[in-house]
């Protein structure tokens, strides 16, 4: 009795504990919020009868006071909060520049493990220590990120693999903040300002919880893996299963050329690796049903033929056939019928417009058709950083001329991952300037479609998919 006493008493006070931890993380965003609400209303006030260029000098300055304020918290927090704070740094393309240059210190400033943590790491998760497990092992990280860092290893087979090891007490951190309601929807009034946070914190909390679980992570490369085994520009790492568990995850290692490097390269280089980028995301949801959701180039590895090594899984979503569906209906009524009347119906199908009766057809046009400019026309098109920013500004300016609409549209919780495309890949094509007809490249990929190869690579692809479905069928 004295014994099951004494455990209720610890349980109530970890309990306690963490409910102390979640109501001051709580308590500093809503300071957060009430800040940034007092210095709004001054600038904006300061602005009303100030000339142009004295504005601008306010506006850029409740800008950047800002984004330092959300930086530092996140930045303090650690967990789920430093993890989103993250995501949202990969919008480059139309935020404001100080708001641009802080957040992505948040990338920059995850520091190292130190050795004997790793080697703490990698002991309690198999049972032996990484000199047992491996020929050699590189106590120095190749690569750090949010949540773990890439080691370089040999095993003792021969083979050169790469080895993430979680950092410890980073999935408590993120699961304590998933579990924290308030807190996340705070934090998404600040980085999503005007969307219903309800569906992005419904998908958020299941897509992080995976990426904590390194197994789930495996689970996801091995299929990515094995659907694209043998591509002629996708290449995915294989999973080494005997040296992969809960909290470390070896693979096999893929060398080439970095992000910064693919920049300095020939334009007709660049056009081929963002082709087999465009193929890989949109292939990977009609043909797998799989969706990459980390569109960082950090995550990709380069060679001049337009190969890419596809690197990291753990921001990954998986499509039902219905949903798949609903892809397909937007498409058909927007791109392939122009049927504006559809359009309304199936956005007013999916709740991603909560008055659908509210605007005119010329109005929805307006808006959505952005972001499916590239694919509107059969013509080569060159993507730009001005259209990235544009697709950043449709999402999150509510002070632009579609700031009723925005405030109208909602993203269902399957579509919260996908327009990673919308906001972080078709960002990465601005930089590289990439050049395609993408109407033509998309309708070989759209089952509604299914039309032929329209570029060699597309050739050399419909030629390994042939052969890959008579090895399947086992024909010789």
């Amino acid at each position: 009795m004295a014994a099951t006493g004494f455990a209720g008493a610890v349980a109530v006070a970890l309990r306690a504990r963490v409910d102390a931890q979640r109501a001051r993380r709580t308590a500093t965003l809503v300071r957060l919020g009430g800040s940034r609400g007092m210095r709004y209303a001054t600038m904006n006030a300061r602005s009303r009868f100030a000339d142009e260029d004295t504005a601008a000098r306010l506006r850029t300055r409740f800008e950047l006071e800002t984004a330092e304020q959300v930086a530092e918290v996140l930045g303090n927090m650690k967990g789920a909060m430093m993890k989103l704070g993250q995501m949202a740094s990969y919008l480059d393309q139309g935020l404001p520049e100080p708001v641009r240059e802080v957040l992505s210190q948040l990338q920059a400033d995850a520091p190292p493990m130190a050795p004997n943590l790793v080697a703490e790491a990698i002991r309690a998760e198999f049972g032996r220590s990484a000199s047992e497990l491996f020929a050699s092992f590189d106590p120095e990280p190749i690569a750090a990120a949010s949540i773990g860092q890439v080691h370089r290893a040999i095993t003792h087979d021969g083979r050169d693999v790469a080895v993430k090891v979680q950092y410890p007490g980073v999935d408590a951190a993120i699961r304590a903040d998933l579990a924290n309601t308030d807190l996340l929807f705070t934090m998404m009034s600040f980085l999503f300002p005007g969307m219903d946070p309800g569906p992005i914190v419904t998908e958020l909390r299941t897509r992080l919880s995976e990426e904590l679980d390194y197994r789930s992570e495996a689970a996801f490369q091995r299929r990515f893996a094995a659907y694209y085994r043998g591509h002629p520009t996708i290449h995915v790492p294989a999973v080494v299963d005997e040296l992969s568990g809960e909290r470390v995850l070896t693979t096999e290692f893929a060398a080439g050329a970095s992000w910064s490097e693919l920049l300095t390269w020939p334009q007709d280089q660049r056009d081929l690796t963002a082709e087999t980028m465009y193929r890989y995301a949109f292939g990977g949801i009609y043909r797998l049903g799989l969706f990459n959701g980390d569109p960082h180039p950090g995550n990709y590895v380069f060679g001049a033929d337009g190969r890419v090594t596809f690197l990291d899984y753990g921001l990954c979503k998986e499509f039902t056939g219905p949903e798949i569906e609903n892809f397909e209906r937007m498409i058909r009524a927007m791109v392939i019928d122009h049927d504006m009347g559809e359009v309304r119906r199936v956005w007013a199908d999916l709740g991603i417009l909560t008055d659908p009766d509210r605007f005119t057809d010329d109005a929805l046009r307006d808006y959505f058709i952005h972001f499916f400019e590239s694919v509107m026309i059969d013509e080569t098109i060159t993507q730009t950083p001005e259209y990235a920013s544009e697709s950043v500004r449709r999402y999150f300016d509510l002070s632009g001329p579609h700031q009723d609409l925005i405030k109208s549209v909602t993203l269902p919780s399957f579509m919260v991952i996908v327009q990673r495309i919308n906001l972080g890949l078709f960002a990465l094509f601005g930089e590289l300037h990439a050049t395609a007809n993408w109407r033509r490249m998309a309708e070989e990929i759209w089952p509604i479609t299914d039309g032929p190869p329209s570029t060699p690579m597309g050739e050399r692809i419909r030629e390994w998919e042939l052969a890959t479905a008579k090895r399947s069928a086992g024909v010789d």
